[in-house]
């Protein structure tokens, strides 16, 4: 009898503690923390404590998560106004990367203000996300140029950038791209990374950007429109992504796939059911892999199942998330940041 009943009280609590471990979420709680007439794709975790954010008409800032003070200031670069849609960091610095000719990449300077560490002109050149892997390497990627995609390398922690000749690339498809839509289309796992791109398909590299293959995947790409918008990893084999076309938002078919090679294989998910188009989709953190939340102006989604199955938290629009931790994340959209706090 003993024996039963501490086997009983075993299995009790190894369900409490599965519970515990992997809490489903119900809602969503969505508190403004700043407001501008500004555009805001790209947000990043500096620390625990500071989100960074860039976006249009030269706009740059912090937000303290813990008083929500905000810092904001201004870029200009001669007598133009850069629009970021991409940002970066390493332990001691922070990255923008504006995306019409000419590009420009940021990095904090000396007395705290940005200085310029790479430039590029000419017909073409748009950057759309970036991502450091760590201290010392980061990568951008921007659309076509002269044939192939536009990808550029730090190997110094963001002090020198070098732009990867279309030699070393795969073979392009004219006018193929990447969406600027959220700076979420780069992923990265350990020494690998996928880029998403405009014709559903995904660049890889398992060494940092060195040598480079294609991953075709079956999203919806038919038109300029369509294609990956978002993706993330929860470790370098199980790997999401999701899209669709913006011009029709309504629509989800063919817009979710997922894969637990390491993105060998792509496969349709939840193929004709919610969520709609979205452009960003993050990972809950430690969730197993089976928390994911999609954000775009069609609202906030959740499935708590690894993506098999979706349920609308909010009809509030924002373009882009990133998570503090496995239950508070941050969102930015037109014209605003804000706290979500998922129950």
């Amino acid at each position: 009898m003993r024996i039963s009943i501490f086997l009983l009280m075993v299995l009790v609590l190894a369900s409490c503690a599965e519970e515990q471990k992997h809490p489903t979420f119900q809602s969503v709680t969505v508190t403004p923390v700043y407001e501008d007439s500004v555009s805001i794709r790209a947000i990043t975790f500096l620390d625990g404590r500071t989100l960074a954010f860039a976006g249009s008409n030269g706009m740059y800032g912090t937000v303290d998560v813990t008083t929500h003070k905000v810092r904001a200031n201004v870029q200009t670069y001669d007598s133009l106004t850069p629009s970021f849609r991409a940002v970066g960091k390493t332990t001691n610095d922070f990255f923008m990367l504006s995306v019409e000719s000419p590009a420009l990449l940021y990095k904090t300077g000396s007395g705290g203000k940005m200085e310029v560490v790479y430039q590029e002109e000419g017909e073409g050149v748009f950057y759309d996300a970036m991502t450091f892997w760590d201290d010392t390497f980061g990568i951008a990627v921007g659309d076509t140029v002269d044939g192939c995609l536009s990808i550029i390398l730090t190997k110094d922690g963001g002090q020198t950038w070098s732009k990867v000749p279309c030699d070393s690339l795969p073979d392009g498809i004219e006018g193929e791209g990447a969406f600027a839509a959220s700076n979420s289309n780069i992923a990265i796992a350990r020494n690998k990374v996928w880029i998403g791109t405009t014709e559903g398909r995904i660049y890889y590299s398992a060494d940092k950007g060195a040598t480079w293959e294609i991953q075709q995947t079956p999203i919806i790409h038919e038109e300029p429109t369509q294609g990956i918008y978002s993706m993330d990893f929860y470790d370098e084999n199980l790997g999401f992504a999701i899209g669709g076309d913006y011009t029709s938002s309504e629509s989800n078919q063919k817009n979710k796939i997922i894969t637990v090679d390491g993105g060998k294989t792509w496969n349709l998910i939840a193929d004709g059911k919610e969520p709609d188009y979205k452009s960003c989709v993050q990972f809950v953190p430690n969730s197993e892999g089976k928390g994911l939340v999609a954000i775009g102006f069609t609202g906030i989604s959740y499935s708590g199942d690894g993506g098999e199955n979706w349920k609308e938290l909010s009809e509030e629009p924002f373009f882009t998330l990133r998570f503090l931790n496995d239950s508070t994340a941050y969102a930015a959209g037109s014209k605003r940041i804000a706290k979500l706090e998922f129950n």
